[in-house]
């Protein structure tokens, strides 16, 4: 449901960063940087359904469809589905489905991965939606790609974890929206870091400072409830807050260098230029994590008016340093620069997934990404308490900012099935120890 045309012109927008090149450019360089399969092979038809189908949602089907080309099978939306109907009416628009295909309403997700034939999901609803959503296509035995982040909270990452368990057994395979581990600059980038080539990481900065402020649909909606989920980047229990929605493509990058997860944090962070808009995010973020291994990496992320930006990662080495987006800077010999043209990420990562489903390999990103957005949850909970927080702690809260059912049974949500229990306040709390002092919706 994501619509990234409301973003700001001065904003850096994901696909202007991660784009290397064309999708006509990815056509041609498909021969050189994807494996070859058997034409036996290619006679697999993947049945995508897409649910939550605003611009993230669109944009994701189309880079399917494009996928599928380039890995040589046949490939369509047979379903779309959304909690509003003239969401889900876009699957009919985008991809000429009949109306009887396009769901809506909270357990439209159901009624989709019920359609026959269906083997592929795409998952671009809200964040909060995340969990509910890939634990019903796991049982449901579909193979999925998602965005992310995919939780907003302790809990929710809870069912992820098990839901990525759950598909390992049934041998489905999942792929997440991370779009730079799919991306062969960083491929070969983390690559070389990982084999020594600027000697031990000593130290990592990331960052996703662009220009502000982050984008606003105003009061759109009958109900409180439909308001915060038509605004839903605005509320934490949807959105999970900008430095999980945004910040964590930095955040993954940086434990997929480690290949791990750090185990402690300290940060802080504030509401500056948001003014009296709705909502309870902050608008930037500034984060100290530790490794296990007492690696430290400095986050910073905000969407706030400001003299510079940066969406983008650095590497410090015992013997250099890296952009891992595609330079190596060693102290002693010459700088190192990926050149080779790549296929555009976001059509990459659909292709990996369906040639995985194909040849029957290994793909399951769900707890690489869930790892990265429980460490983007991480910072956001030192932020705002103003504490230091640690791994543990953060996963086994149980805190929970959504509504009950959604953690239970989402399908069962209703409009008129909530109220707001506690009034917007967006200042700091701390999910071990205090009450909530956010927007807190009950079934």
């Amino acid at each position: 449901m994501q619509n990234q045309n409301n973003t700001p012109s001065s904003a850096v927008s994901r696909r202007q960063f991660l784009k290397s090149s064309s999708l006509a450019a990815a056509t041609a360089a498909a021969a050189v940087s994807l494996p070859t399969f058997l034409h036996a092979q290619s006679k697999t038809a993947m049945n995508a359904v897409i649910i939550g189908i605003g611009g993230r949602g669109g944009g994701a089907g189309q880079n399917f469809l494009e996928a599928c080309k380039i890995a040589g099978v046949e490939g369509k939306v047979v379903a779309a589905a959304d909690i509003f109907p003239e969401q889900a009416r876009r699957g009919k628009e985008h991809f000429g489905l009949a109306d009887d295909r396009c769901f809506s309403g909270f357990d439209a997700y159901q009624k989709a991965l019920a359609v026959p034939g269906v083997n592929y999901a795409i998952l671009a609803a809200p964040p909060g939606f995340r969990a509910p959503h890939f634990k019903a296509c796991i049982e449901a035995g579909k193979n999925v790609f998602m965005e992310k982040p995919v939780a907003v909270d302790g809990p929710g990452c809870r069912i992820m974890y098990a839901a990525g368990e759950l598909a390992k057994k049934k041998n489905l395979k999942v792929a997440a929206g991370t779009q730079r581990r799919h991306q062969a600059p960083y491929i070969e980038t983390v690559k070389r870091i990982q084999d020594g080539a600027i000697g031990d990481v000593v130290a990592m900065r990331a960052y996703w400072v662009n220009g502000g402020p982050i984008w606003h649909r105003g009061e759109r909606g009958d109900s409180e409830i439909e308001q915060q989920i038509r605004n839903w980047y605005h509320y934490i229990w949807l959105c999970g807050d900008h430095i999980c929605e945004q910040h964590v493509h930095n955040i993954d990058v940086c434990n997929w260098i480690m290949n791990d997860h750090p185990v402690r944090c300290w940060g802080l962070g504030a509401r500056q230029q948001l003014g009296n808009k709705s909502g309870e995010i902050w608008d930037n973020f500034s984060v100290e994590y530790e490794y296990s291994n007492g690696v430290r990496m400095f986050s910073y992320c905000g969407q706030i008016k400001r003299d510079w930006s940066s969406v983008s990662e650095a590497v410090h080495g015992s013997k250099g340093s890296a952009n891992p987006s595609g330079m190596i800077r060693p102290n002693a010999g010459e700088m190192w620069r990926y050149r080779e043209r790549a296929v555009d990420a976001y059509v990459q990562e659909h292709v990996d997934l369906i040639n995985a489903i194909v040849s029957n390999t290994e793909l399951n990103e769900t707890k690489n990404v869930t790892d990265s957005t429980l460490t983007a949850i991480m910072g956001r909970e030192a932020a705002y308490s103003g504490a230091g927080m640690n791994w543990e702690d953060t996963l086994n809260s149980k805190f929970a900012y959504g509504p009950e059912l959604l953690y239970s049974d989402a399908a069962k949500m209703q409009w008129g099935a909530f109220r707001l229990l506690e009034p917007p306040m967006p200042n700091a709390h701390n999910i071990l120890k205090d009450p909530p002092m956010v927007p807190v919706v009950k079934a």
